[in-house]
């Protein structure tokens, strides 16, 4: 009988069966690096947002503050006012939507961070002589203009996850103001707060505008953590790569330092610096995205509320209201305690994680 299957040289059927075991080890390692992400990060944003929510909570009542008529003089009389008028926990008002949203916006970022280096080294980078391709070798280092274009792609997936996030959490932060500090002129009386809590919100901005507007505020999201994830991870990056630098001029000859043989209070200067450079380069998009979210709480304190939708201002319109009642200045506003708040909240997560 004629032979049915033309006969296959051993030895390569031999390499195509090590390679195929390779790459599923390859694979095997990259998703159980994607979990331990998953939840090193998500732990690493829980315990930030602890640190930062007071400092955020603040700095949300000043960028939000009506711009013709100040209530707070500055972030320490936001602070004495809302522990006075609220009690401090007070300052973790509308605390359980960011906890979530951390949880996932970290886990994203870092998820996101390591799947980019990936694709660019495999499509851009060029391969290190010193670094194998062999399963548990060490990836080949990326520049930091990569690494920072790697923290920008992360950013553009978290924008997806924050956004919804922020926009219950900025509305909660914000209407207090409304019922605890300002009075109706006719009848001296408080306003009545809209919303009693997350899923009050949620419900309020479905039957208003439907699935799309729980990403109102989308645009300067994006732009905030597209920047700020640059330079999150770039300057994170930068600062443990100088300071592996200056432990390697004085390490004994044949001793390779790397970043996991750095102190934790270096990985926490290096995570306070990131933090801050995070926050500080693209501010005024994050004060025009709290102006767009919080627009019909703002409004129904001085008008009441209203049953049908009220259409909201674009980011360039919102950021040109801010310019002009407040010049440069107000698109800074609470810039300060933001990147005070910063330094602390991402060193714990660099740390964390």
């Amino acid at each position: 009988m004629a032979q049915s299957y033309s006969s296959f040289p051993e030895g390569k059927l031999s390499d195509l069966a090590t390679t195929a075991q390779e790459s599923k080890v390859v694979i095997s390692e990259k998703n159980e690096q994607s979990l331990k992400d998953l939840a090193f990060g998500s732990i690493a944003g829980v315990a930030g947002k602890f640190v930062e929510f007071p400092f955020d909570t603040v700095k949300v009542r000043l960028q939000t503050q009506p711009l013709d008529r100040p209530i707070f003089k500055g972030p320490f009389d936001c602070f004495r006012q809302t522990v006075r008028n609220e009690g401090f926990l007070g300052l973790y008002n509308g605390l359980s939507s960011p906890l979530v949203g951390a949880m996932l916006e970290n886990a994203v970022l870092f998820v996101g961070y390591r799947r980019a280096q990936d694709m660019l080294r495999e499509f851009i980078a060029i391969p290190d002589a010193q670094h194998g391709s062999a399963p548990g070798a060490e990836p080949a280092p990326l520049s930091i203009p990569m690494l920072c274009l790697s923290g920008g792609i992360s950013g553009v997936f978290a924008s997806m996850v924050l956004t919804p996030v922020e926009l219950v959490k900025c509305k909660l932060q914000v209407q207090q103001i409304g019922h605890l500090y300002t009075k109706d002129i006719k009848n001296g009386r408080t306003h009545k707060a809209l919303h009693s809590g997350p899923l009050s919100v949620i419900k309020h901005i479905y039957t208003q505008n439907g699935l799309r507007g729980f990403y109102l505020g989308h645009f300067p999201t994006f732009l905030r953590e597209t920047g700020g994830g640059a330079a999150w991870f770039g300057s994170y990056e930068a600062v443990c790569r100088m300071l592996i630098a200056r432990a390697q001029a004085v390490a004994p000859a044949g001793k390779t330092v790397t970043q996991s043989d750095l102190a934790t209070p270096q990985l926490m200067m290096a995570g306070a610096i990131a933090g801050m450079a995070y926050n500080f380069i693209l501010f005024p998009a994050d004060c025009i995205k709290s102006h767009m979210q919080t627009q019909d709480v703002l409004r129904s304190q001085r008008g009441g509320v209203t049953s049908a939708p009220t259409p909201s201002l674009g980011f360039l319109a919102t950021g040109k209201e801010i310019f002009r009642s407040e010049g440069i200045r107000g698109l800074y506003r609470g810039c300060g305690i933001t990147v005070a708040r910063a330094a602390p909240s991402s060193a714990i997560i660099f740390m964390t994680y």
